[in-house]
C-alpha cells in the first residue's frame, strides 16, 4: 500500500544569510513576522514597509532522509508560490512556475537536503512579459504574467504584499507498482437512481507494466469492480432512489461516501476517498421577450440566487484554517446565502473550504483564476493555464455544491469597453482560454456542469458582454458614480456584481491603526482604503441622504455604515420583487483578507458590519418591499420558500410625528417560489417630495418603509427612547438591551463591538414607530450599564 511522509516540520528560510524557523505551509511574510524581522503588515502603515520582500530571491531549506522500501518515491508539493527551483541532494529535480497548481517529481532513492529557491515573482512577471509583449491592466502591477493569486499584487480592497512560499502540504509518497494518478467521478441523476460513473487513471513503476490491476468502488452500500487494460477504466454504480444534495432553503445536503481502492493480486496499493452528493444542475440561458435569461436549475428546481462573491479570507492564505473556512461560510449560511462567487483574481480554495459548502448547502460558482487584465496566450502561460485548469477541475468536481465554472472575472467587459481592444493591436488576450481552451477541458473532464465564459457574459459577442437584459450583469455606475437608487433603474437577468463601501467596525478599526485619532482623512483610514477615490464616493453617498457630519467621526462612520447596507437591500429588494425576469443577486462582497473600507459584509478581523444583518432580512425566504413605480409604489410580497404564504398586510401612511393619517389591509397569497405585485392604494401613497409623512407595510413581523425624500429633507422628530439592560437567566456574558420608542426612530444600529471586542448583537438596523420597542441579545460581553448601551446606538435623523 502506498505510504504518505508529510514533510511539515524541521524548514528553515535563508534570510541574509542566517536560517530562522519556518513553517510550511507557509510564506515568507508570515515566517518574517513570527520571527519578529518584520512588523505587522496588517497594522498602520506597515505594509509599505515590507513590499522589499516581493522583490528579493528566498530559500527554503529542511533534510529529509527516507528508507520506505518501495519501488518509487515521489515529492508532491499542493502548492508552491509560484517562481521556484528545487534541488534535492544537490540535485535539481525540477522548476515551478504556477501558484495553482500541484507538481510531482519522482525523487526515488534521494536523500538529503532538500531546498526550494524562490525567484522573485516580479523577476518572473518581467521574463515572461519580454516574451509575451505588453498587455494593459487594470493596475499597475504584473499579475497577468504569472501563474499567482492576482490580489496579492493589490486589488481596490487589498494591500500590495507578493508572498513566496510552500503554501499548501508538501510529502513524500513511496508507492510500488501503480498508484491512482487520476479520478473523476460524474454523478448524474435518473428517474429514480444516482449514476456514478468512476473514470480513473493510474501510473505504473517500470515493474509494474505488465502486472494485473483491478479497481474496486463503493457508495451507499453498492459496490463495483474493474480490470484495467492499460491504465485507465471505467467503473458504473447505480444507488437506488438516492436522497439528493440541495442547496440549503430547498431541502437536506445528503453526502454519501464514495471510496475507491487499487488492487493487484498481492492486494491493495493505493485508494481514494471523496464524499459526493446526487443532484442534477442546469443553466437556462433560454432566450425570451426579455432577452436572454441566465438561471440556475438544481434538481429541476428553478433558483433564485442569494449571493455572494468570495475573495481569499487572509492576503496569507496559507493562515486560512478549516475551522475559519466553517467560519466565514457559516456567517454566510447566516445571512440566508445560498450562493458563494469564487472571484477570479483569488484562489482555488482548500478542500476545507468545498466540504463545509457541501455541508452547509452552499451552491459554489468558481471563477477560472483570470481577473481584470488582458492574459497572453503565448508560451509559458498557455502550458500552465491548462494544466491548472486540468488539475483543479479533476480536484473540485466531486463536490455537490460546486454549480458552475466561469471562465474570467471582466475581461471580456474589459475588452470590448476599456480600451484594450485598439491598445493590443491583434494580440492575444485571454479569449482563446475563454470561450475555446476552458470549455473544452471543462467538456472534456466534467460534463455534468455548466460552463459560461465570463462574468459578466451576455452569451455572445451579439451583444454587449454587459448588457442586462443578457446573461450576467455587474453594476458598478451605482457606487462609482450613481445613487444606489438608480438600482431601479433596470432589471438585469443575473446581478453577479454590485455593492456599497463602509468602513470596518470600530473595535476593528482601533485594532489596525493603534493610537491613531480616527477621521476619515487620518493617515491609516486613508491607507486603508484603497478604492480610487473612495472616501470621496463615500461622502456623496452619505451626502445624497444626509447632511454630511464633519468632525465627528463616530457619526460618519454609522451613516457610511447605514448607506451600505440601504443600498444593497435596495438593489435586492428590487431585483428579487422582478423574479423570474432576475434570477439572481451576488453582492461584493462578503468578506475581506485584512483590515480595511471595503465593499464587505464582515470585516477583516470577521466582525459582522450591518450590511451582514440587512443581507439576513433581504435574502430570507419571504420578503416585503415597497417600491417605486410609475404611479405611486408598488407593494411587493416575495415568497422563495416551498410553501404557499397567506397573509394580511397592513399598510400606514404615517406622519413624522407618529400620526396615521391612513390605514388599510390587504390579503395577499403568494404562491410558492413566487412573487405578487399591487399597487399601493392611492390614499395611502405619501405626498410626492412630502417631508412629513412616510408609508409603512408590516406583515407577519416583516417591515417595509417608503419614505418620499431623502433623510436631510425628511421632518424628523428629535427621536426619543428608552434604554434598559436586561440580564439573560444563565446566559453567561449574554444580555438584553431594549430600546422603548416615543417617536419614530429609524435604522436604529447597535455597534456592539463598543461594549466589548468579542461582543455581537442579534439584529443591526431597526426602525421603530412611537410606542414601539425592539430586544437586542447581545452575546459575548462582561456587565453592560445603560450609560454604556446607549452609548452604543445610533440612529438617523435629519442632522
Amino acid at each position: 500500500m502506498k505510504d504518505v511522509t508529510p514533510l511539515t516540520e524541521g524548514w528553515s528560510l535563508r534570510h541574509d544569510q542566517v536560517m530562522i524557523p519556518a513553517e510550511v505551509p507557509g510564506c515568507v511574510h508570515t515566517d518574517l513576522l513570527a520571527a519578529e524581522v518584520i512588523p505587522d503588515p496588517f497594522l498602520a502603515l506597515n505594509e509599505s514597509e515590507v513590499r522589499w520582500i516581493g522583490h528579493r530571491e528566498w530559500t527554503y531549506l529542511t533534510d529529509v532522509s527516507h528508507d520506505s522500501g518501495h519501488e518509487r518515491t515521489d515529492l508532491v508539493f499542493e502548492g508552491v508560490d509560484t517562481a521556484a527551483r528545487i534541488t534535492f541532494a544537490g540535485q535539481e529535480i525540477g522548476r515551478t512556475r504556477n501558484m495553482h497548481r500541484t507538481y510531482r517529481f519522482d525523487v526515488t532513492g534521494l536523500t538529503g537536503r532538500l531546498e526550494v529557491h524562490f525567484a522573485s515573482a516580479y523577476d518572473e512577471a518581467e521574463t515572461v512579459r519580454s516574451r509575451t509583449g505588453d498587455r494593459p491592466n487594470v493596475y499597475p502591477e504584473p499579475s497577468q504574467y504569472i501563474r499567482k493569486m492576482a490580489c496579492n499584487f493589490g486589488w481596490d480592497w487589498g494591500p500590495t504584499l507578493v508572498t513566496a512560499g510552500i503554501w499548501r502540504p508538501v510529502r513524500l509518497e513511496h508507492w510500488s507498482t501503480a498508484r491512482l494518478a487520476s479520478v473523476r467521478p460524474l454523478v448524474t441523476v435518473g428517474r429514480h437512481t444516482g449514476n456514478v460513473e468512476v473514470r480513473l487513471e493510474v501510473e505504473r513503476t517500470a515493474g509494474g507494466a505488465d502486472r494485473n490491476l483491478l479497481a474496486r468502488a463503493t457508495v451507499a452500500g453498492r459496490e463495483a469492480e474493474v480490470r484495467f487494460e492499460g491504465d485507465q477504466a471505467v467503473l458504473h454504480l447505480t444507488v437506488e432512489r438516492p436522497e439528493l444534495w440541495w442547496p440549503r432553503g430547498y431541502g437536506g445536503q445528503h453526502l454519501y461516501d464514495l471510496d475507491i481502492t487499487l488492487l493487484d493480486e498481492a492486494g491493495p496499493l493505493d485508494s481514494w476517498h471523496r464524499r459526493i452528493g446526487f443532484r442534477t444542475v442546469e443553466l437556462d440561458r433560454t432566450a425570451d421577450e426579455h432577452g436572454t435569461g441566465f438561471t440556475l436549475v438544481v434538481n429541476g428546481e428553478r433558483i433564485f440566487a442569494r449571493g455572494v462573491n468570495w475573495i481569499p479570507d487572509d492576503a496569507f492564505p496559507s493562515r486560512i484554517t478549516p475551522e475559519r473556512y466553517r467560519t466565514r461560510l457559516g456567517q454566510a449560511a447566516d445571512a440566508n446565502v445560498d450562493l458563494v462567487r469564487i472571484w477570479g483574481g483569488g484562489i482555488y480554495e482548500d478542500e476545507a473550504f468545498y466540504d463545509a459548502c457541501d455541508e452547509l448547502g452552499l451552491m459554489v460558482w468558481q471563477d477560472f483564476l483570470f481577473a481584470c487584465s488582458a492574459y497572453p496566450e503565448e508560451q509559458p502561460l498557455r502550458g500552465e493555464v491548462e494544466a491548472e485548469a486540468r488539475d483543479n477541475v479533476v480536484r473540485l468536481m466531486p463536490h455537490a455544491s460546486l454549480v458552475l465554472w466561469n471562465g474570467n472575472n471582466e475581461n471580456l467587459w474589459g475588452f470590448r469597453d476599456w480600451g484594450w481592444e485598439s491598445e493590443l493591436a491583434g494580440d492575444s488576450w485571454g479569449e482563446g482560454y475563454y470561450l475555446g481552451l476552458l470549455p473544452r477541458i471543462v467538456a472534456e473532464l466534467d460534463p455534468t456542469r455548466p460552463y459560461t465564459a465570463g462574468s459578466p457574459w451576455s452569451g455572445s459577442w451579439d451583444h454587449h458582454p454587459n448588457d442586462p437584459a443578457h446573461g450576467t450583469f455587474h453594476s458598478w455606475e451605482v457606487w462609482n458614480r450613481q445613487d444606489y437608487a438608480e438600482y431601479r433603474a433596470d432589471v438585469p437577468r443575473f446581478v453577479a456584481e454590485f455593492g456599497w463601501q463602509a468602513p470596518p467596525t470600530m473595535t476593528t478599526l482601533h485594532r489596525a491603526l493603534p493610537g491613531e485619532d480616527l477621521a476619515p482623512d487620518s493617515p491609516g483610514m486613508v491607507h486603508h482604503q484603497k478604492a480610487e477615490d473612495g472616501n470621496g464616493k463615500l461622502d456623496r453617498g452619505v451626502a445624497r441622504h444626509f447632511a454630511l457630519p464633519t468632525g465627528d467621526f463616530d457619526r460618519w462612520h454609522y451613516l457610511t455604515q447605514v448607506v451600505q447596507a440601504r443600498a444593497v437591500a435596495a438593489g435586492i429588494e428590487h431585483w428579487r420583487s422582478h423574479w423570474p425576469v432576475c434570477a439572481g443577486t451576488v453582492v461584493w462582497q462578503l468578506n475581506d483578507c485584512w483590515p480595511v473600507s471595503s465593499w464587505s459584509a464582515i470585516d477583516g478581523d470577521g466582525r459582522l458590519k450591518p450590511l451582514h444583518h440587512e443581507l439576513r432580512r433581504v435574502y430570507a425566504d419571504r420578503l416585503l418591499t415597497l417600491q417605486p413605480g410609475d404611479d405611486g409604489p408598488v407593494l411587493a410580497v416575495v415568497n422563495q420558500s416551498a410553501t404557499q404564504w397567506p397573509t394580511q398586510v397592513t399598510l400606514r401612511r404615517i406622519e413624522a410625528d407618529g400620526s396615521t393619517v391612513g390605514q388599510s389591509a390587504v390579503e395577499v397569497t403568494a404562491a410558492p417560489r413566487s412573487v405578487v405585485r399591487l399597487p399601493v392604494p392611492a390614499e395611502l401613497v405619501p405626498a410626492e417630495q412630502s417631508g412629513k409623512e412616510f408609508l409603512v407595510a408590516d406583515a407577519d413581523g416583516l417591515r417595509a418603509l417608503h419614505f418620499p425624500v431623502p433623510d436631510k429633507d425628511f421632518g424628523y422628530v428629535r427621536p426619543a427612547y428608552d434604554v434598559a439592560v436586561e440580564p439573560v437567566a444563565g446566559g453567561g456574558g449574554k444580555v438584553d438591551i431594549v430600546v422603548s420608542a416615543h417617536t419614530l426612530v429609524r435604522d436604529l444600529l447597535l455597534q456592539a463591538d463598543r461594549l466589548g471586542p468579542s461582543a455581537v448583537a442579534d439584529r443591526g438596523l431597526t426602525t421603530l414607530l412611537a410606542g414601539e420597542h425592539v430586544r437586542i441579545r447581545v452575546d459575548g460581553c462582561a456587565a453592560v450599564s445603560v450609560e454604556d448601551a446607549r452609548a452604543a446606538l445610533f440612529c438617523a435623523d435629519s442632522r
